[in-house]
């Protein structure tokens, strides 16, 4: 195979064509990953990731994501090369081993990332559309100054009516998380100022690089509040997370009782699972909702 940068590539075209428009060397090489993503071999050496998504709106957001979170230097991302209405192409992340040491540098930089901040709760990343996604679900990033009002109506309750009207969570079961929306509140802790968010830090998207450094992938990217990535790392589960959470206290400590407060936070994502995955993520959220209320 021989691709050569500048030849006449279009959006839609295959991922070796556009990583060699997006990074202005010749293919030498690639090999599919999966159904979405594909790995492409340059002539100077370096491999890039080409990834597919469904329509222009979730890659604009997706690479508005990465550039907003590169722009704070605290947490490593895969350098952006460029991007058409279907195409994503990035650096490749060579995998390593998860270790403690890096477990604790990643909790420092990502301290240092929500310290960043956003303009307010919701704001998407420069350039990103207001109509983004977290995973494959469709996510509003609507802005809002009262961040225990703002998770409510934008994170919480649209998902909790879908997962309702899809049969997820049944009607009577529906009105525990109504019921943490509304003391949300008193539930929420002490007041803190939008931090800049990864928005899906499940440890998925967390690649432990050879070179002893995370980077994270597939953001959805936007201002919220810092708990929630940290919730999301504990939902999903995250190697050496004692170390993280020693990292991050280092840099930024948390506000006390945050331990309490997980389940509020850990909302968002399972019913934003229980409307992609069902019941199994609802019944994960109903019972979170009922621990916040009994406190």
């Amino acid at each position: 195979m021989a691709v050569r940068p500048g030849s006449a590539a279009r959006d839609g075209d295959g991922p070796a064509a556009a990583a060699a428009r997006f990074t202005g060397r010749a293919v030498t090489g690639e090999r599919a990953l999966s159904g979405s993503l594909t790995e492409v071999a340059l002539d100077d050496g370096r491999v890039v990731v080409v990834k597919r998504a469904d329509g222009a709106e979730a890659v604009r957001a997706e690479a508005a994501g990465l550039r907003w979170l590169a722009e704070a230097g605290a947490v490593r991302v895969p350098a952006v090369h460029g991007h058409d209405a279907h195409l994503l192409v990035v650096d490749r992340v060579v995998r390593g081993r998860p270790g403690r040491r890096a477990a604790v540098r990643f909790g420092r930089g990502l301290a240092r990332l929500h310290a960043a901040g956003a303009p307010a709760f919701g704001a998407p990343p420069p350039g990103g559309p207001v109509e983004a996604f977290v995973g494959p679900a469709p996510m509003r990033n609507v802005t809002g100054d009262d961040w225990p009002r703002w998770y409510a109506e934008h994170r919480v309750l649209p998902y909790l009516r879908r997962a309702v009207d899809d049969g997820a969570v049944r009607r009577g079961e529906a009105g525990a998380v109504e019921r943490v929306c509304e003391r949300l509140p008193e539930l929420a802790g002490p007041a803190e100022p939008p931090a800049r968010l990864h928005g899906d830090l499940w440890n998925g998207n967390v690649l432990w690089g050879a070179d002893g450094h995370v980077r994270l992938i597939d953001p959805a990217a936007h201002g919220g509040h810092r708990e929630t990535d940290l919730a999301m790392l504990r939902l999903f589960g995250c190697p050496h997370l004692d170390a993280v959470l020693e990292g991050y206290r280092e840099v930024a400590p948390l506000a006390g009782g945050w331990e309490t407060r997980v389940g509020v936070h850990q909302l968002f994502p399972l019913l934003v699972h229980a409307v992609l995955f069902g019941r199994g993520y609802a019944a994960q959220a109903l019972a979170a909702a009922r621990s916040a209320l009994a406190g």
